[in-house]
């Protein structure tokens, strides 16, 4: 629509895909373990504890996943909360206390686990896109922070200036932040 400006965001996942059997749950993966990034496709299962192969060589941090054929939330899952919780992307809510997520599990070198269905990171004959992250030094980092209430807030040393910055309260119903550096931002 030419009355409306659009922004995208890319990241390199690799040049192709993969077949990661690595799990309980097939997946096709494109990763891209130099920078710490996959993009994983798999079908659910429903069953509490299943896993599926990530494509990384570390355990992701943060990890974005969507049913891609059912009408639902985007379910966030990140180190920094522990994987008893988890946020949703398109809300504001805070974080929320749910097994049938991540079947309290923190992922491995090669594998997420799954809960039941949770935001339908693995309900039954549901087609699943996860996103998966990890810290890389120069590159990326991923973690927390606690406020301080103050404009001169806490400051976060990452060894590199940061090109992508998102942010979101996880014990606040607040709306996510992101702020990069190709836009002009106001306070």
């Amino acid at each position: 629509n030419a009355a409306h400006q659009y922004v995208a965001w890319n990241w390199d996942m690799g040049g192709s895909n993969a077949s990661n059997t690595n799990g309980s749950i097939n997946s096709t993966v494109r990763a891209n373990p130099t920078y710490g990034q996959s993009i994983v496709s798999y079908t659910g299962n429903g069953t509490a504890g299943a896993t599926v192969g990530h494509g990384l060589s570390s355990a992701p941090e943060m990890i974005i996943v969507k049913g891609r054929n059912r009408v639902e939330d985007w379910g966030v899952g990140h180190t920094s909360l522990g994987w008893t919780k988890f946020i949703r992307l398109n809300t504001t809510g805070a974080a929320a206390t749910a097994t049938s997520l991540w079947n309290d599990t923190a992922p491995s070198n090669t594998l997420v686990t799954l809960g039941d269905s949770g935001i339908a990171n693995n309900s039954s004959s549901t087609t699943m896109i996860m996103y998966c992250f990890h810290s890389v030094t120069g590159y990326s980092k991923f973690g927390s922070y606690t406020g301080n209430g103050s404009t001169t807030g806490p400051s976060v040393t990452l060894g590199f200036a940061p090109a992508f910055l998102l942010i979101k309260s996880s014990t606040q119903g607040e709306p996510w932040s992101l702020i990069d550096n190709m836009r002009t931002h106001s306070t």
